[in-house]
């Protein structure tokens, strides 16, 4: 029996890229096993943007290298960026590896796993033309579908290695796009994530952003849109206020600042200065006064001074962002800042500075939740808590998650009333603060 064993880290991409995966292995003849010991492919799908989920991907593979000893017709590999970014190189570190898999070989994963079962099989070409924008997906989970708009980045920020492993921009063409959302309503499908490197840099013949997003949103079944990640130079107005017009278009926007320093922000070739974005946000919150915000941030850039790390304070305080996703800088090879911008932080002063960082957060993030308290807002259903099975969870529109009663069928929106607030969760009547344990908050170390 053909069984696959898969395993996904990093970004929302990756989980599509893990049903596209699937997708291809499955029209080979593949089943798909929760039980790794049970598969005869075991993969490992792989992000290569921190130097910790490298680590993370290596131990796992050690460990799984066991299962050889007594499966030696196990094809055992990884897949994405990690490989693409670390290259054939990575088998001398792994030696167990038989598979090394680039983003654009998926489509001919079939015929390398054959390979692979034979003798060690790399491939991690770019294809300027590959975009999968043949194949439906089943990225889906639960109710939440995620759909690649586009693949590759342009933008070439100095710190990031996604150009280097994922190529140019590629983006998908909108019958194709709407005819993946058709395919995942029809599987179960009620909130459509479209994704991309720089999602609102969709560009497809006379079609743009704001075109994909009203034609997503107007197709039957879909009760919610959101969309992950833009980036700031590339946002039109008239996107904000086709998200105030259109109920399904959810007001949530994950708006990667990186930095509040505009020389910081120079030096990594974000494209803005400080004072830009912060207008941005003024605009965003014009049309949309409810909006979820949220952001990534870096501390420790090269260069980084006392001062510029101040001035990140300042401009996040200024901001208030609903949540955040915080990391120390963490040099990756090939990129241009390893190559011409030292690492001159000392790891203990991005230590610091992360701590105070995520300090301010947790005060912001507080404060923004505490807004609903008394409230009531609409929730999507999206299943039932692991904690426990009297309550449900889901999300507002604004991206916020929710505890609340269970009750309502999954898949529906519900009104709940909020009486309860942390700085990562609201707790709506019925649900007491014991019984709802939050998350920590979200950031790498």
């Amino acid at each position: 029996m053909k069984r696959v064993y898969i395993e996904t880290y990093g970004c929302q991409m990756n989980v599509a890229d893990s049903g596209l995966i699937l997708n291809v292995l499955e029209g080979a003849g593949y089943t798909v096993t929760e039980d790794v010991s049970a598969a005869s492919l075991v993969l490992l799908n792989t992000c290569a943007v921190r130097e910790r989920a490298e680590e993370r991907v290596a131990a796992r593979i050690r460990q799984l290298s066991r299962l050889k000893q007594v499966r030696p017709d196990l094809v055992l590999g990884i897949t994405g960026c990690m490989p693409k970014h670390l290259g054939a190189g990575l088998r001398d570190r792994l030696p167990r590896l038989d598979l090394l898999i680039g983003p654009d070989s998926y489509r001919r994963l079939p015929e390398l796993v054959e390979q692979a079962a034979e003798r060690p099989t790399v491939d991690l070409k770019l294809d300027t033309e590959e975009d999968y924008s043949d194949l439906d997906p089943i990225a889906i989970e639960g109710v939440n579908a995620f759909i690649p708009i586009m693949r590759g980045c342009d933008r070439f920020c100095t710190f990031c290695v996604v150009p280097l492993t994922r190529g140019r921009e590629k983006s998908l063409p909108l019958e194709d796009v709407l005819r993946q959302v058709h395919s995942a309503v029809e599987r179960g499908a009620k909130q459509i994530t479209l994704l991309g490197q720089t999602v609102n840099s969709y560009r497809h013949e006379d079609h743009r952003f704001v075109d994909l997003l009203r034609a997503v949103a107007r197709v039957d079944g879909v009760l919610r849109v959101r969309y992950t990640s833009p980036h700031p130079s590339h946002f039109e107005e008239a996107v904000y206020a086709l998200m105030a017009e259109l109920p399904q278009l959810c007001p949530q926007i994950h708006l990667p600042l990186q930095s509040g320093s505009d020389a910081v922000l120079s030096a990594m070739k974000r494209g803005y200065h400080a004072g830009e974005f912060l207008r941005q946000v003024e605009v965003i919150r014009r049309h949309l006064p409810e909006v979820g915000l949220s952001t990534d941030m870096i501390v420790g850039f090269p260069g980084e001074t006392e001062a510029d790390f101040e001035e990140t304070l300042r401009v996040m305080a200024a901001i208030e962002f609903d949540s955040a996703f915080l990391f120390r800088y963490s040099p990756r090879s090939g990129t241009y800042a390893v190559r011409h911008q030292p690492d001159d932080v000392p790891l203990e002063v991005k230590a610091a500075r992360l701590d105070r960082l995520i300090a301010l957060q947790e005060e912001v993030s507080a404060r923004r939740y505490a807004l609903l308290r008394e409230r009531e807002v609409e929730v999507l259903v999206e299943g039932i808590s692991r904690r426990n099975d009297a309550h449900a969870v889901g999300k507002t529109g604004c991206g916020k998650t929710v505890i609340f009663p269970a009750g309502a069928e999954i898949g529906t929106l519900q009104r709940v009333r909020i009486v309860r607030t942390t700085s990562h969760t609201l707790l709506a009547d019925g649900v007491t603060p014991e019984e709802a344990r939050e998350p920590e908050l979200e950031l790498e170390v």
